[in-house]
């Protein structure tokens, strides 16, 4: 099963209002492990980065004047998605509106709703009424965000890749070989076994309960031990 986990940076919040977007990353897993592969882009948007967004992303006009623009960039783009892939995207509705308007413009489809899976509503479902941002999701899952000093789609689909793991159930950590427990294990079994030899108990019993097993035992329709 191929998912890509991808995060995107824009010039702001609406592309009808003609925002654009600056940068793409995008991260592959293979049955829920990364591969390693990763795609990076970073995109001249042909108009300029508003301050309040640069404040975010870091990204200026300046920065992206000399970037390949969408058009340039969107076959290698598809060609790392693929055709079957799962699109893995937290606030899933803001990226795929982008990305579609951004396919729309240079005549490529859209993409496929069913291909995509929201971890933000998996979040929500998973923890009502707690915070659900990849940073808060950082903090419960204890992943090291520390290098977030501002938003980065390649670094924002690496951390929501382990977010995305943990919310699935986490690795599976117990399924794993715990060393020192493993270690503890095999020095115990190199342990001399003391063996304690202990009498057999001996109950009495009644004649009363003698002839009520007797009866029982008769009682009883084709028992396992006279079976042929």
């Amino acid at each position: 099963m191929r998912e890509i986990v991808l995060d995107t940076e824009t010039t702001g919040m609406d592309p009808f209002d003609g925002h654009r977007l600056v940068e793409i990353g995008c991260l592959e897993l293979e049955n829920h492990i990364a591969t390693g592969r990763t795609y990076h882009q970073y995109i001249n948007p042909e108009r300029d980065v508003p301050a309040e967004v640069v404040a975010v992303h870091g990204l200026t006009t300046e920065r992206l004047a000399n970037e390949p623009t969408f058009s340039e960039i969107v076959g290698d783009f598809l060609d790392f998605l693929g055709t079957d892939s799962t699109l893995i995207i937290h606030n899933a509705e803001f990226d795929m509106k982008f990305i579609n308007a951004e396919l729309k413009m240079f005549g490529f489809p859209s993409f496929d709703p069913k291909r995509v899976f929201d971890t933000l509503m998996m979040a929500r479902k998973k923890f009502p009424g707690s915070p659900a941002s990849l940073d808060a999701l950082c903090r419960r899952f204890q992943i090291d965000n520390s290098n977030r000093t501002l938003h980065g789609a390649l670094l924002d689909s690496e951390l929501l890749a382990e977010v995305y793991l943990e919310l699935l159930g986490g690795r599976q950590r117990g399924l794993g070989i715990d060393v020192e427990a493993k270690k503890l294990d095999t020095e115990q079994s190199a342990l001399p076994i003391e063996r304690t030899f202990r009498e057999p108990r001996i109950f009495d019993v009644s004649q009363a309960e003698e002839t009520a097993h007797k009866e029982m035992l008769e009682s009883l329709k084709d028992p396992i031990w006279k079976a042929s």
